[in-house]
């Protein structure tokens, strides 16, 4: 039921391509964190930001050290 858990390898994205972003809702809040292709405009999701954890273990998957920029 409960898992330890365990060191998450880095994943690489195209980043001349892809942003990654936060998508934010304004009505409730709700947080999703993806990336955009800067040609095409489509966002991908990769996963709900619930809190400043969820925020953490995204930047540190992907190896984003920069501040990630929102859009609502």
């Amino acid at each position: 039921m409960f898992k330890k858990k365990t060191a998450t390898p880095k994943v690489a994205y195209d980043r001349e391509t892809c942003k990654p972003i936060l998508k934010c809702s304004i009505c409730n809040g709700e947080q999703v964190a993806g990336f955009k292709n800067l040609q095409t405009g489509k966002f991908e999701e990769v996963m709900l930001i619930r809190g400043p954890e969820d925020l953490f273990a995204f930047k540190k998957q992907y190896g984003i050290e920069e501040e990630i920029a929102k859009e609502y």
